[in-house]
């Protein structure tokens, strides 16, 4: 007799789980699997929801790489930059010792530019 009792205390959460939602989802709330006439009836809602999750994954993939080729072309550009000032600062001291070496034959002076540096000359005291 017991189990006539818990029968039909299944038989009204059936019916009540039935009233407020979807009857698959009633189903699934009491264990029951799906069944193929489930994914019959909506093969055409899973083939969006598989489409959504595939195009979705391919932004992330997409959008990850992006960002990659990004950041190299970022660092290339830093690299550029440096090279550009470098290559810059050497043309203006180049157009400054040019200058410089045109002034004093214009001037007469006599002076003539160095390669290397001054020497020290170190008197010992023996």
């Amino acid at each position: 007799m017991a189990r006539k009792r818990h029968k039909s205390k299944t038989k009204k959460e059936t019916k009540k789980l039935q009233l407020h939602s979807p009857q698959w989802v009633a189903e699934m709330r009491l264990g029951q699997s799906l069944s193929v006439e489930f994914f019959r009836r909506n093969a055409w809602l899973l083939m969006v929801f598989i489409v959504a999750i595939l195009s979705l994954m391919g932004l992330r993939y997409k959008t990850k790489t992006k960002m990659a080729e990004i950041k190299k072309l970022t660092l290339e550009l830093q690299r550029a930059e440096s090279s550009k000032l470098q290559e810059k600062a050497a043309y203006m001291s180049l157009i400054r010792e040019t200058e410089m070496r045109r002034l004093v034959e214009e001037k007469g002076l006599g002076l003539e530019f160095q390669e290397y540096p001054p020497y020290e000359l170190i008197l010992d005291k023996d």
